[in-house]
């Protein structure tokens, strides 16, 4: 087979394929063979009239277009072995000549992108203070008073917010009570926005004993469709009136929060201290390293075709849902409490996708111009780690992380090292 490769913008370009004539025939042959057996004629069974018979109630056109499909993958695939393409989405076919006697298919194709790198080695990016102040001790160990509030009911006073009441509640459209809008003995902390706006604030200055009836407007995004904007009444009555208090922190106070090895106060300020130290450390070389990689990626030039984002969105959404379902939620209830669509996720995201695609084309190329290569005993010291990692046998591993997988990873892991070990 003959073929030519023009590129035009943006990685996009056309394979023109002129198939070979006697495969162009074998594959008339075969699509005619496979068509004639559905030819039904009079006095022969479904599929055994004479072959030139039947042929005769088959049009060329339906010949041509199933012999095609027979021979445009291996079109498209010596297309690419010809010109060293590596194409990153599905190409669109198209047929410029076709008849008996020969057959011009069209590719229309989108490539990788071809990256000028600029600089990447001696890139100089200034590290933030990491120091921890008392200040940031305390502020962790007034959290952790909070955390160890006991909920202690207080009589005769007003709610005021942070307070948590217990209450019973019942919601009333054109006053028939509507489903789902009944609580009793319902505890609920004044500031949490859990209820619609306006309830918990219609709470404050009520003791308990007190009862009312709070008008409120369900907010036009609501998830149930009857009550979207719709004027409601609840009447609630107040049972009780809770407030938090804190423990002292002295070391009764760390003896509750029983810490091994830690018993006094001061140990546990310590210890907070090295804690924080050690996330900020590592927080901010995470920041380092990101920066790094995306300055090397803002130094390189190359144009990134729009269908590598989407299929990166694509991929960046299915984590994104993977993550939800970790937490016990799936897209359908995110979508309702936010009501935010998968599009409308996907445009938050596209911006991170084309830093991502970005960083791997560049990393890639300097893997490339560095002349990086990964040894056989990289897979296998990899796979161990992985295996030691998740507890699972390597044989495990390797049918769900693949051999070209894991190569192309460690591949970009020492571009990053590379590029790491060498910043100013």
């Amino acid at each position: 087979m003959k073929s030519v490769w023009n590129l035009n913008e943006k990685s996009k370009g056309q394979l023109k394929v002129e198939v070979d004539v006697q495969a162009w025939k074998d594959a008339q042959e075969k699509a005619l063979d496979k068509l004639i057996k559905d030819v039904e004629i009079e006095g022969f069974r479904k599929g055994q009239a004479p072959k030139k018979l039947a042929a005769k109630r088959v049009s060329e056109q339906s010949v041509f277009m199933d012999a095609v499909n027979l021979v445009a993958n291996d079109a498209y695939v010596q297309g690419m072995v010809d010109h060293k393409l590596e194409p990153v989405a599905q190409p669109s076919l198209d047929v410029e000549k076709m008849s008996a006697e020969e057959l011009t298919l069209v590719f229309d194709i989108v490539v990788k992108p071809e990256v000028t790198l600029g600089d990447y080695k001696g890139i100089k990016i200034e590290a933030e203070d990491t120091e921890v102040t008392d200040d940031d001790v305390n502020a962790e160990l007034k959290s952790l008073q909070e955390n160890n509030a006991e909920l202690v009911v207080k009589e005769d006073v007003e709610i005021e917010v942070g307070h948590t009441v217990v209450l019973d509640f019942e919601g009333f459209k054109d006053d028939v009570a509507f489903e789902g809008g009944k609580g009793e003995n319902y505890s609920l902390e004044i500031g949490s926005n859990s209820f619609i706006p306006g309830f918990e604030e219609a709470l404050v200055g009520l003791k308990s004993g007190d009862e009312k009836a709070i008008d409120l407007t369900f907010p036009d995004n609501y998830h149930v469709d009857e009550l979207k904007g719709q004027p409601v009444v609840f009447k609630v009555k107040v049972h009780e009136v809770k407030a938090r208090e804190l423990p002292e922190l002295n070391d009764d106070f760390v003896d509750l929060l029983d810490r091994e090895g830690i018993d006094t106060l001061d140990a546990l300020k310590a210890d907070i201290k090295d804690v924080l130290t050690k996330q900020r450390e590592e927080a901010e070389k995470d920041r380092v390293d990101n920066l790094l990689i995306e300055t090397v990626a803002d130094n390189a030039t190359v144009e990134i075709p729009e269908e590598m984002i989407e299929e990166e969105l694509d991929q960046m959404f299915q984590e994104f849902t993977q993550r939800l379902t970790q937490q016990g939620l799936n897209f359908e209830m995110y979508s309702q409490i936010l009501n935010q669509t998968e599009e409308d996720i996907k445009e938050q995201m596209r911006d991170d996708a084309g830093k991502r695609v970005r960083s791997r084309l560049v990393l890639e190329k300097i893997a490339e111009v560095e002349a990086l290569k990964v040894e056989e005993s990289d897979i296998e010291t990899e796979y161990g780690n992985i295996s030691e990692m998740y507890g699972l046998e390597i044989e495990q591993i390797k049918q769900i992380i693949t051999n070209e997988q894991l190569t192309y990873d460690i591949l970009i892991r020492k571009a990053v090292e590379l590029v790491q070990a060498s910043r100013a």
